[in-house]
């Protein structure tokens, strides 16, 4: 029943941006947790940020403190990641997960839910 639908990924030039939304349907509590992920090509998959529904603390991975933004829409159950001054090496397929609760965020092995990928591509 538990759904994650992923939408605004694309090609964007190094210095662009573009914003990720996921909508969750089936969730039926709100003290869960929804995280973005990505992988890339031969690479382990990394949690990039992460939002809690219950009171809205943040994670983010070094490498894109200050460049992204996660944020929620508590009434429509989506989650957006805004992604500014974009670099190819933030080329990957990305994610969208959720889970219940909080602890352990960071570990992919944690999160039940996960939408299909959407993938960014950054050009230089």
């Amino acid at each position: 029943q538990v759904q994650l639908v992923e939408s605004g990924g694309g090609l964007v030039q190094a210095g662009g941006s573009l914003r990720l939304s996921c909508a969750a349907s089936g969730l039926t509590s709100s003290s869960y947790t929804m995280g973005w992920f990505r992988q890339a090509p031969g690479k382990e998959r990394e949690l990039v940020a992460a939002i809690s529904w219950t009171d809205g603390t943040t994670y983010y991975v070094d490498s894109v403190k200050g460049r992204f933004t996660i944020s929620r829409d508590n009434a429509k159950n989506t989650v957006y990641l805004q992604m500014n001054s974009l670099k190819p090496e933030d080329t990957a397929v990305y994610y969208c997960a959720g889970r219940t609760g909080w602890g352990n965020y960071r570990t992919p092995l944690m999160y039940r839910y996960w939408g299909q990928g959407t993938q960014v591509t950054v050009s230089s």
